[in-house]
């Protein structure tokens, strides 16, 4: 599931993660990973009013970071900002709660605004010998149907929605195409769905601006089998090239992943929105 963010709220608790991660985690920590999915924005992130990542690019990525319950006043600015006094977005203030598996991702809307959502994470077990797969319109585009061997999979998917499935594990050739036709807007790319592991793809980009990509995170150690590995551990699947902070799959027209943020309830598909501080 997911909530609307400010786009530098996303961005912001990235940075934060980066640098207020403990060096050791809690198991009632959070797992937070981000997607900073904004093509053509490059900016400050400030938490507290200390700079925390300076000229932040798009298809950077990073996490998953374990994070404490705790509240963040998050604040972006124009790239080399001398402080936070004048954000072009925020402040925001989060408040994170304890346990949890999260992804935020900074994007554009469906008419190619900057803005950014907050999904939840399923890390409940799954069954043995299936894998999940859920594909996310994190793009400026208009309704997709994601197709697998040239049939659809899932259809009418509109931003910034989510769609998940149950699958055999196994790999995938994906493609995205307009509601409704076939002629593919990204891909073909190859998918792999592995057993006990969430599989989630992303469309980010502009379909205008022809610079969609697909970026693709793997939440893996779901076996509901004893030999399973316990709890949700997010990561990046190497689909294609590896890039950013950590390693990320490339995948069709390109693609990068997964930058951390913070908290929420584990499992739950409740989500709490930012709140603008005034």
């Amino acid at each position: 599931m997911r909530t609307s963010l400010f786009a530098a709220g996303a961005v912001a608790i990235a940075a934060a993660l980066t640098l207020a991660g403990p060096a050791q985690a809690a198991e009632s920590d959070a797992q937070l990973s981000v997607l900073h999915g904004v093509p053509g924005l490059t900016v400050d992130v400030w938490v507290n009013g200390e700079r925390t990542l300076d000229d932040f690019t798009p298809g950077t990525l990073a996490g998953p970071l374990a994070l404490p319950a705790g509240d963040y006043e998050l604040a972006i600015t124009a790239a080399d900002a001398a402080d936070a006094s004048a954000p072009v977005i925020g402040p925001v203030k989060v408040s994170l709660a304890a346990s949890g598996n999260y992804t935020a991702v900074a994007n554009l809307d469906a008419g190619g605004k900057p803005t950014a959502n907050f999904f939840t994470n399923d890390v409940s077990r799954i069954d043995a010998g299936k894998g999940k797969l859920t594909v996310r319109h994190t793009a400026a585009a208009p309704a997709v149907d994601v197709l697998a061997g040239g049939a659809p999979v899932i259809s009418g998917l509109a931003n910034p929605n989510e769609k998940t499935l149950t699958l055999d594990p196994g790999t995938l050739s994906v493609t995205v195409a307009a509601a409704g036709t076939t002629a593919p807007v990204i891909g073909p790319a190859d998918v792999t769905v592995a057993e006990g592991t969430h599989t989630v793809v992303y469309a980010w980009g502009s379909l205008a601006d022809k610079n969609l990509k697909l970026a693709v995170q793997n939440i893996e150690g779901l076996h509901s089998a004893p030999a399973g590995v316990p709890g949700g551990r997010s990561g990046a699947a190497d689909a294609g090239t590896a890039t950013g902070a950590q390693s990320a799959a490339t995948v069709g027209i390109g693609a990068v992943i997964l930058l951390l943020l913070a908290g929420g309830v584990a499992a739950s598909r409740r989500q709490k929105p930012l709140r603008r501080v005034l």
